[in-house]
């Protein structure tokens, strides 16, 4: 009976320590159904990398996606879509590959969090961009990815010709 209680205790920590926490009030959906939100309203993905004890996740959270008007930016403009970047959780890639979200984190070399990756509405890649960023810059990041300019311009350019 002690072994069993021990196990199960066990059992309850070590799956609760395994999920990882999105921003608060955001509308982030899995991967599958995000996915299948961009394909019905032609918004394009914001993937979010996250991970369990990530300090600068948790950063990022407070101190950027607590601005009110950038929630509003995103909500409307996007499919927000949350990963877990160590979750064994399964998900099915648009060419309808089963992989699991750890897996997903190491194709897109998601190897240190978080990691923002923006998607068009069929689940292709525009742009991967790494570590804490500020209000502005996902202001910047979303007129690269609204208004096409990633279609012919790297984000460093795109970025450089703003300054």
């Amino acid at each position: 009976m002690r072994l069993r209680k021990f196990l199960l205790m066990v059992g309850l920590v070590w799956t609760g320590a395994t999920f990882a926490d999105p921003p608060r009030g955001y509308p982030f959906l899995g991967f599958d159904a995000g996915l299948e939100a961009a394909r019905e309203s032609g918004k394009p993905i914001f993937l979010y990398f996250g991970r369990y004890g990530c300090a600068w996740c948790d950063h990022t959270n407070e101190k950027t996606f607590s601005d009110a008007a950038l929630k509003k930016l995103y909500t409307q403009n996007y499919v927000l879509v949350y990963v877990d970047a160590e979750s064994g959780k399964r998900l099915t890639l648009p060419s309808g590959e089963r992989i699991t979200e750890a897996e997903l984190g190491v194709r897109l070399q998601a190897f240190a969090t978080p990691l923002f990756v923006y998607l068009t509405p069929a689940g292709d890649k525009i742009v991967q961009i790494p570590g804490f960023k500020t209000v502005q810059d996902f202001r910047d990041y979303d007129r690269f990815v609204r208004g096409g300019h990633y279609k012919d311009k790297t984000l460093i350019e795109f970025l450089g010709a703003k300054s």
